[in-house]
């Protein structure tokens, strides 16, 4: 089993009322979300927890009750675990979707969703929308979660013409939690070592704070304190949004474990 070290904090930041991102961190289910929300008023705070919730008590459901069924349809190139983790996801925007049709008050509401969820000696990452995802690995830092808004998605097909986007474009999303019946988020399982430290944050963080930047803090200070650390820098910056982060660090070296965690070890050696 791996060890974590994990904190989290969510911030008003300088030009809001109120706090429409979510979080949720727990080193014994060892799940971790960020959720920024959107919509009218209240909207966005109510569908950021909504999917914090369901995805929580999804996911609570196989530590606890042990014999749960599984999805229908499972993605047969996926782990159990990470199937599970999709169909918590999928669960979650079907809950946001219905509210916002049903409820005037909140029709139109949405958000985004970045998870981590770690097994023995892997970390399931998945993502809705542009809150990112950052490993800080062997010294580097490197973006996991893909960016699902208008600017990004252009970068892909066609650099030149994103460059000439209005940069407000960075923030309309083309995919988000409850915007559709249906939703496709981007998941990804890899190794994870020790020392490894991943981030998942809002916007209100990235926005202000550059990943070289968040790589520095991460690696000098432990968790409780690089949270502080980074949501105080961006305020410092303006604080335009609400500002979300957690800091997950691996710190035992038995997060590889049996015959198959000896050979990445030793592979791990070599090639870096």
């Amino acid at each position: 089993m791996i060890a974590i070290e994990s904190a989290g904090i969510t911030d008003v930041g300088q030009k809001r009322t109120g706090n429409e991102d979510s979080f949720y961190l727990d080193d014994d289910l060892k799940l971790y979300m960020v959720a920024d929300g959107m919509g009218g008023h209240l909207a966005g705070e109510v569908a950021s927890a909504l999917v914090v919730d369901t995805i929580r008590d999804y996911m609570k459901r196989f530590k606890e009750e042990g014999d749960v069924e599984e999805m229908e349809d499972p993605d047969e190139t996926l782990s159990k675990e990470a199937n599970r983790l999709l169909s918590s996801i999928n669960l979650a925007n079907q809950g946001v979707h219905q509210v916002a049709q049903s409820n005037e008050d909140y029709k139109g509401m949405g958000s985004t969703v970045s998870a981590a969820f770690f097994t023995g000696d892997t970390m399931i990452l998945a993502n809705v929308g542009d809150s990112p995802i950052y490993l800080v690995h062997d010294g580097g830092i490197e973006l996991l979660s893909v960016t699902h808004n208008v600017i990004s998605e252009q970068m892909a097909i066609n650099p030149e013409m994103a460059q000439k986007l209005d940069k407000r474009l960075q923030h309309m999303l083309t995919r988000g939690m409850g915007i559709e019946a249906a939703v496709e988020a981007d998941v990804c399982e890899i190794q994870c070592f020790e020392g490894d430290i991943l981030t998942i944050s809002s916007d209100g963080l990235s926005d202000l704070v550059s990943p070289e930047e968040i790589l520095d803090i991460v690696k000098a200070e432990p968790p409780v304190k690089a949270c502080q650390t980074l949501v105080d820098l961006a305020n410092e910056r303006g604080g335009h949004d609400n500002i979300t982060v957690i800091v997950i660090k691996i710190n035992a070296d038995n997060a590889k474990g049996g015959i198959m965690g000896m050979i990445s070890r030793i592979m791990k050696k070599i090639f870096h």
